[in-house]
């Protein structure tokens, strides 16, 4: 008896809605993503055993380079632009509304706020050239305190976190520290590498 064929169907599979799905997804990642910005230094941060992440907004970062050097960076344009205003105001130093647009565009910076007009006037693959000193924060000339102030005036939600690179000399983040205390700031955060856990 012979053995009966069944007849083979041909399966079809409308993968129309699937590639409409997988391409708005990649244009939805694609808009929103926000890329790191550069930083004006690599930062070793040490290790600790700590798991509390920060927020991704209102954030107000103290960074802290190996030789000593500060840069300050706050979340926010419009948050930045009113911090610069303020900042000019205290120092006597009057912005144009070109140097408040560059200086909101900005994430990170490090100088003395008299070289800031000068600085912002450059084109921006010009400023990537330029070594910055540092804020000063000393007992003479303490500029960070004004930052930190205002800053938290333009945003009173914001938190504040160090950034200190792992060789950097303890009196640096100490004087840091105390400019803090003496904002009346006592919750800061450490920005730190999670430690790996040994087996």
């Amino acid at each position: 008896m012979p053995k009966v064929k069944i007849a083979r169907k041909s399966i079809h599979i409308d993968m129309t809605a699937m590639t409409d799905v997988a391409f708005l997804l990649l244009t939805f990642f694609m808009l929103t993503t926000k890329f790191k910005p550069d930083e004006p230094f690599i930062v070793d941060m040490p290790s600790s055993i700590s798991e509390i992440m920060l927020p991704d907004a209102d954030i107000m970062q103290i960074a802290v380079e190996k030789e000593g050097e500060i840069f300050f960076t706050m979340d926010g344009q419009e948050v930045r632009a009113n911090l610069l205003r303020k900042m000019g105001e205290q120092y006597q130093i009057k912005f144009t509304e070109k140097q408040i647009t560059q200086f909101a565009l900005l994430e990170s910076f490090g100088l003395p706020i008299a070289q800031l007009p000068q600085f912002l006037d450059l084109k921006a693959e010009q400023r990537v050239s330029v070594k910055q000193t540092g804020i000063p924060c000393d007992t003479v000339k303490n500029e960070l305190r004004d930052w930190i102030w205002f800053g938290r005036l333009s945003n009173p939600k914001v938190r504040i976190a160090i950034k200190g690179d792992r060789e950097t000399h303890y009196p640096v983040v100490k004087r840091i520290m105390d400019t803090l205390q003496e904002r009346k700031v006592n919750r800061f955060n450490f920005i730190t590498n999670l430690e790996s856990g040994s087996n």
